[in-house]
Formats: C-alpha cells, structure tokens, sequence
C-alpha cells in the first residue's frame, strides 16, 4: 500500500509571537500543528484574537513563524506558497480598476501570453457569474459582487488551494449563503483545478456546511484543541437534524474549550468579607456589553443558548464569548453546557436603580485576586495614585500571554463603572476613586 502524499501546507510546532504596544513579547500561537491535505475542505474555527488568520498566513509564507516548521508538499516553505491563494474579508479590490482588471492582477508574475491571460480572465469572470460586468468598477457593485471579484482573482491563476479568510461576513445573510453555495461548486466541479479549500471563521454553521474537517482553536495563546471530521454528504441542509446534530458537537467543543465549567476554587472567605479569588486576566469587555448581557437574558427568563445569546447581539461571536466569561468570572451568569444563566448577583444587578448598580458591580469586582491587587498597590500610596505604566508593568509581571494595554484598559473601564478607580489619560495616572485609598476587604 503507497504511502499517503504529503500535505498541500503544514505547519509542525509553529510558535508566533507579536510585541505589544509597551515592547513586550505576546505570544499568538504556541505549539501549533496543522496541516490541509489534497480534496479536503479544512475550517478554522475561534474566538477573535486566537491566532486564525495569523495561522492561516504563516501557512502560505505571508508571515514566518517565530519558531516551528512550515512545509509545502512535505518540503520547507521558502517564501509565498506558490499553490495558494488567498480571498479576503474586506474585499481589498483596486477601486479605480475595472472588474476585469482587478481579476488579471492574480496574474501578476506569470509570463503568459496576452491570449492565454485574457482567456483565463474572461473564463474564471464567467465561473463566478460576473459576465457582462467586466467594465464596472468596484463602486458599481454590490458586497456579494465584489467578493465573487476577489474569488475570481485568486482563481485566475489555477491553484490548488483557495484559503479565505472569514469571506462572507461583510455580507447579508442571504448574499453569504449564496456565495458559500457558489465556492462548494466552483471547488467540486474539478474544472478550476482547485484541490482545497481552508475557510478561517468564528461562525459554526458556515464550518458545518463547507467543511469536511473542523479544527477548534483555543486562545491565550493559540493552540490546536479539537479536530472533529464532518462527514455529512453533500450538499448539507441546515434543517437537516443530522446537520443540525453537527453543529451541537462543535457547540460542545467551543464551549468547553472557551466556557469551562469549572472554575479556579477561590480562596477561603473571611467573615464578613467577599472571598477574593486569584489574579487571572479580564477578559475584553465592558461593562456596558455585560449589563446589556443581563438585560438580555432578563428578557428572556433568565436563560438561554449561548448562540441564541449570539444571535440577538451585533457582536461577533468570538465577541459573545468574551462578554459571557467576563460576566461569569464576576459570578453574574452561570454557563452549564451551552446555556447561559443569570445567577442571584447577576439578577440583582440587572433589577437595581442606577445609583444602586456601581456598588452592586463594585461588590462583585473585590472577590477578584486582579481588582484587590491594584487597589491595594494605590492605598499604600501615600497620595492613593500611581503611573499607569506601573500598573501595566504588573500586569504584565503576572500575566505574560495577555495583551497588556487591553487587559489595563478593561481594568479601567471597570474600575471607573464600579466607582473604585479614576483614571487621568492626559497624565496617564491611575488613583482610587475620589483619591481615597480605599478598602479593598469591604
């Protein structure tokens, strides 16, 4: 029996490290192995911030690894992976260009002849449903026009793999399952010469009904944490129960990489005193978002799917899960399986006056280990302030893999709303609220 041939792109131990605004190394992906193999379709799924585009570029040698292995046909990668072609987000189409024009730059630095480069041109405009618009300009078209543009230019020159990253969410509902519909086509007709397709995005669905390998990533830092193989036969009928069992699974797989349901034990509540927990990261929302959460799950008895939470929201979905933990670490939601609940401080919060919500919200910060920290850190100050850059230098102390100036402005945000912190962003200096050096066991 032959062997299997080598992957069309792979990465082996891949570690991708960015430095932060304060010059401090972050960590993006760490240990990563992947690989997409020939006839297969392969979705990245994530949160935002855990590495999915950044992956999916070292995978095509837009950006290099800080350390690993990244291979094309089994052999190192040197420069941009020669099969590989990328459609965008954001279109990136050359206003001032025609449709035809835009397209024929995915042939730049091929020498062929006019005859053979417009034929192509005109073949791939016609595969995407564009005949008849070479002419127009991109302000001419509409969204789910522009992207068949950018599908057709990184067709034109006849690779093998088509990597897209989140393709379809500048679009309307309708428009997005189209043109998902439309990629399937153009990848299993055998015409194009197209042998795979990887397809980076945070929606579940979208994975489900293109993908025949769905590979989860967690964050802080990125990391592969589940591959799960989606054998429904094509093509896929989202009110199909099977489909629908599908998406389940890599629900339960999300969930459990980004919502675990056990959390760090706190330490041992003193009498009369909140029980203050470890200093863990603040995950990027606000307190608007998580009020907004807990007027939400009021609405609806408090309880719901969390991607029914998702759906009644205008954020993305990695979006949704930062808001849920950040309201679960203050213990004001709980979050068994896919649902998410309002706990007894959460309905309590969501139900009070607006002069009675700081305190209540301020209560629920002083049982975090982050929050008792640098309360503490201000009230031994003799004037109850210091430099933010000294609060940021701790935070970063303690907690290395986390984007510094995010997580201290989250602090901010929070502080500020609870009525324990002020912040002077002119002078860049952080105090206790009211310059009282306040007491964080209260």
């Amino acid at each position: 029996m032959s062997a299997a041939p080598p992957a069309i792109a792979a990465v082996s131990g891949v570690r991708k490290t960015f430095l932060d605004e304060s010059g401090r190394e972050r960590v993006i992906l760490e240990g990563v192995d992947f690989e997409v193999r020939k006839g297969e379709v392969v979705a990245v799924l994530g949160p935002s911030g855990c590495g999915k585009s950044t992956l999916l570029r070292i995978l095509i040698g837009l950006i290099a690894p800080t350390a690993g292995r990244v291979l094309a046909h089994g052999l190192p990668l040197s420069g941009i992976h020669a099969g590989a072609a990328l459609v965008f987000q954001s279109f990136a189409l050359f206003p001032w260009l025609s449709v035809e024009e835009n397209v024929r730059i995915g042939l730049t630095g091929r020498d062929l002849p006019e005859a053979d480069a417009a034929a192509r041109v005109h073949d791939v405009i016609a595969r995407v449903g564009l005949s008849g618009h070479e002419r127009a300009t991109p302000k001419e078209l509409s969204g789910g026009m522009k992207q068949r543009v950018g599908i057709a230019r990184a067709l034109v020159s006849g690779p093998e793999l088509l990597c897209m990253d989140e393709p379809f969410s500048a679009l309307d509902v309708m428009t997005a399952e189209l043109l998902r519909a439309e990629v399937y086509r153009l990848w299993s007709d055998g015409d194009t010469g197209l042998s795979s397709v990887l397809l980076v995005t945070h929606l579940i669905e979208e994975a489900v009904t293109l993908a025949d390998r769905i590979v989860v990533l967690g964050a802080n830092p990125g990391t592969v944490r589940r591959e799960i193989p989606n054998t429904l036969p094509h093509p896929r009928e989202p009110r199909n129960p099977e489909f629908l069992r599908m998406v389940e699974k890599i629900h339960d797989a999300v969930t459990g990489v980004h919502l675990p349901e056990e959390a760090p034990a706190p330490a041992p509540a003193l009498p009369g005193r909140v029980a203050i927990g470890p200093f863990v990261p603040l995950p990027p929302a606000t307190v608007g978002e998580m009020l907004g959460l807990l007027e939400i799950l009021a609405d609806h008895g408090g309880e719901m799917d969390l991607f029914d939470v998702d759906a009644l929201t205008e954020w993305d979905f990695g979006r949704t899960i930062a808001v849920v933990k950040a309201a679960e670490l203050l213990d004001l939601v709980d979050t068994p399986k896919n649902r998410v609940l309002l706990t007894d401080p959460g309905r309590a919060l969501v139900a009070a006056a607006p002069r009675e919500k700081p305190l209540l919200f301020r209560r629920q910060l002083l049982g975090l280990g982050t929050f008792v920290t640098v309360v503490r850190a201000l009230a031994r100050r003799e004037d109850a302030s210091v430099r933010g850059e000294e609060v940021r230098d701790m935070l970063a102390e303690r907690l290395p893999n986390e984007a510094t100036s995010v997580l201290f402005e989250t602090l901010v945000n929070w502080g500020r709303f609870a009525q324990l912190l002020d912040y002077d962003a002119p002078g860049d200096e952080l105090a206790l609220f009211g310059g009282r050096a306040g007491d964080a066991d209260a």
